[in-house]
């Protein structure tokens, strides 16, 4: 997406910018036609979305943004109050099998903003998930207990977890779809020759030194390879048993555009 906001040759792709749970909201009622949307929301509109080819927002283990801090040991949180965030389906989603498939145990859960700056621990919750740069810049409370939902993933799976991946309504025109691929893929080849530079230039918005950044974005897996899939349905098959979202045993995705 990099070159596309610096607007690297797609003047014409009208850009919004939105927090996760909003753009799912607008790629449900039409209001956009494609989004990089929280993955669980393909599950949910199988039939309306199709997944672009290729890109992927993900991690083959830590992924250092999504962190649940929690001021008891995991296997005490049965019964006790979780506090999630309202900005992301997915993450939540995955707390829950990670807690209640894996762990065996049944929290509270509790929405909360963290935009607002809360701290639900300080306010008496067991344990709170963060995600973003709320996550990243967050100082560990001393004798916390920081559980990364992607290492915990990977080393329940063995297998990589994709946090969003670019979904299209189905009614789109196939030729933009076609050519916004084609870009997002090239914006993908721009932002490895000129990762240091953006580094150095957001930094300062998410209160971290450059090399801190550029560390955490080389962390992170954005190819949606044939492993990346397979974690992706066996995601969906969780979310499936946690009544989360319909069974989906297939990812329609599209035709790589073509050179």
């Amino acid at each position: 997406m990099h070159a596309l906001l610096l607007e690297q040759g797609a003047r014409d792709v009208e850009l919004v910018r939105d927090v996760p749970s909003r753009l799912n909201e607008a790629l449900a009622s039409g209001a956009i036609d494609v989004a990089p949307c929280s993955s669980i929301e393909y599950a949910r509109h199988a039939d309306e979305y199709a997944i672009l080819p290729g890109l992927a927002i993900g991690s083959a283990g830590a992924v250092q943004s999504i962190l649940l801090e929690s001021a008891v040991p995991i296997e005490q949180l049965d019964g006790a109050v979780v506090a999630v965030p309202t900005a992301s389906a997915t993450s939540v989603i995955l707390l829950r099998a990670l807690l209640e498939l894996r762990a065996g145990v049944q929290p509270r859960y509790e929405w909360f903003d963290q935009a607002a700056g809360r701290d639900p621990v300080a306010g008496g919750a067991a344990a709170a998930l963060r995600i973003g740069d709320m996550a990243l810049g967050r100082v560990v409370r001393p004798g916390s207990i920081m559980l990364d939902l992607g290492a915990a993933w990977w080393s329940w799976t063995g297998l990589p977890f994709a946090f969003a991946v670019w979904q299209v309504r189905r009614d789109a025109d196939p030729s933009e779809v076609r050519r916004l691929a084609r870009l997002l893929n090239e914006s993908y080849a721009w932002f490895n020759v000129h990762a240091q530079q953006l580094a150095v230039r957001y930094a300062p918005r998410f209160g971290l030194a450059s090399d801190r950044l550029l560390r955490y974005w080389h962390s992170l897996r954005f190819d949606l390879d044939s492993s990346m899939q397979q974690g992706l349905l066996h995601f969906y098959r969780l979310a499936a048993d946690l009544g989360e979202a319909p069974r989906v045993t297939v990812l329609d995705i599209l035709d790589p555009p073509q050179e």
